[in-house]
């Protein structure tokens, strides 16, 4: 349809791509607290780490659905796979809720029975490091999220930018243990985790919106302004909008007059479907109902035109 099979394929190379580089990043990152938290025995740290070897392994289940969503449709799923990117964004949900769990766990272990934590300047350097692999992955993830629109992909950058942030909280914990307050790794630990469970909330509500077919009522409006200004629409009603995936998709119905022999109809449908997938963003497939319209609607038309002259 205008080309937009490819342009779908296309996008989703782009997904996969993304996600495996950030995996890679994020990985070595976490790989790299990890052997610093083995020397320090810092439960900020390891919470931070913990928390980065999750956002990496998000990539998992997202990327299993972009390759889903390449797949063709089929007698079975009419509308192709493209829905497994929603259900992606429920495990990335639940990696994160686990995350906050296990970092939770740990740092009231450790508030309860305090353990020294040594090598502060490593603790500290650990957490730059975590600042800057997860501020990388969070501008890629974002970018290509954003140009291809992928929401699930875009909430995983928005995730590793907050992720780099609890980072650097881990420096101000070695920060407060040099001081000579002890407590503050367990109390930096605890404070990242409310940092998680914030960032818990915003990603799944937007997951669940999109679970819910909720979509931008900006990009309603265009679509039916869109539609509007074609010559031989005479109004418009009825439009759905839905995501599948990264893909948008809408259907609508169109008002025209009602002596248009079906022919006319149909290359002005056509000219309607044309107009759409190449003014909203983002969309990929439109279904385009005719409807003859009646005297009122007619009448109405030439009042409206009567006040745009």
């Amino acid at each position: 349809m205008h080309g937009h099979g490819h342009h779908t394929l296309e996008t989703s190379r782009r997904g996969v791509r993304a996600l495996a580089w950030s995996f890679a990043a994020l990985f070595g990152t976490a790989l790299a607290q990890l052997a610093l938290v083995l020397v320090t025995g810092s439960v900020a740290l390891l919470g931070d780490t913990i928390h980065n070897f999750a956002d990496a392994l998000t990539a998992v289940p997202l990327g299993a659905a972009f390759l889903l969503g390449r797949r063709a449709a089929t007698r079975r799923y009419t509308y192709g796979l493209g829905r497994a990117e929603d259900l992606a964004g429920v495990a990335v949900v639940l990696v994160v809720a686990a995350s906050a769990l296990a970092v939770g766990y740990e740092s009231v272990v450790r508030l309860l029975d305090p353990r020294p934590v040594g090598h502060l300047w490593v603790v500290a350097a650990a957490g730059v490091i975590g600042f800057a692999g997860n501020e990388l992955v969070a501008r890629y993830r974002i970018k290509a999220g954003r140009e291809i629109g992928s929401a699930a992909l875009v909430a995983d950058g928005v995730h590793a930018r907050t992720d780099g942030f609890t980072s650097l909280a881990v420096v101000l914990g070695a920060a407060g243990v040099a001081l000579g307050f002890p407590a503050a790794d367990p109390i930096v630990g605890l404070g990242i985790t409310v940092a998680i469970l914030f960032v818990l909330r915003d990603a799944a509500k937007e997951v669940f919106r999109r679970l819910l077919d909720a979509v931008d009522p900006a990009s309603v409006e265009l679509a039916e302004r869109t539609a509007r200004a074609v010559g031989g629409v005479l109004g418009t009603r009825d439009l759905r909008m839905r995501w599948i995936g990264h893909q948008l998709r809408a259907e609508l119905a169109v008002t025209v007059a009602a002596e248009l022999t079906v022919g006319q109809a149909h290359a002005l449908a056509h000219d309607v479907e044309h107009r759409l997938l190449h003014e909203i963003p983002r969309l990929t497939a439109v279904v385009v109902h005719t409807e003859p319209a009646t005297g009122a609607d007619q009448a109405h038309e030439r009042v409206s035109s009567g006040h745009h002259a």
